[in-house]
């Protein structure tokens, strides 16, 4: 399964001590965009100092305008707040979208915990409808594990 294979290259690229965490972040990114046909857009968002807001940080795949998102905004804005997984199948049925492209169709965002703070997010988007399974959430939980053991 490639989310096997994929969780030894993540490890690597955690470990790669050489560069700096925004570089192995970016290839973690990189990594999963390449491999998994449907994520289509691979980012990471972390909380902006104390304020109540999220800021983009190290991504893959089209430009984006939401550099800053406010705590309960958005899917990623909501996992802020509620500290839990999101995982949406249909973006056109939710209410509390932000939209970042029209071809964007599903979204999945995993909150990142150090110390038990949620600190940040990864957050991918699908252009392919409904495409998120139980799979890609423990694969993604461990993701942010891996990343939460160097911030």
């Amino acid at each position: 399964m490639i989310f096997e294979i994929l969780k030894t290259k993540i490890e690597a690229i955690i470990e790669s001590t050489e560069k700096t965490v925004d570089e192995r972040l970016l290839k973690v990114c990189q990594l999963l965009e390449e491999n998994i046909s449907y994520y289509n857009w691979v980012g990471f968002y972390f909380k902006n100092g104390d304020k109540e807001e999220l800021k983009l940080g190290p991504y893959v795949g089209a430009p984006t305008d939401h550099t800053i998102i406010p705590f309960g905004k958005g899917i990623c804005g909501q996992v802020a707040v509620s500290n839990e997984n999101f995982v949406v199948p249909d973006v056109s049925a939710q209410d509390n979208y932000i939209a970042c492209s029209i071809t964007v169709k599903a979204e999945i965002v995993i909150p990142i915990f150090v110390n038990g703070q949620n600190i940040g997010q990864i957050d991918i988007d699908s252009n392919t409808p409904d495409p998120f399974t139980d799979k890609d959430e423990r694969f993604l939980e461990f993701v942010c594990a891996k990343v939460a053991s160097i911030l």
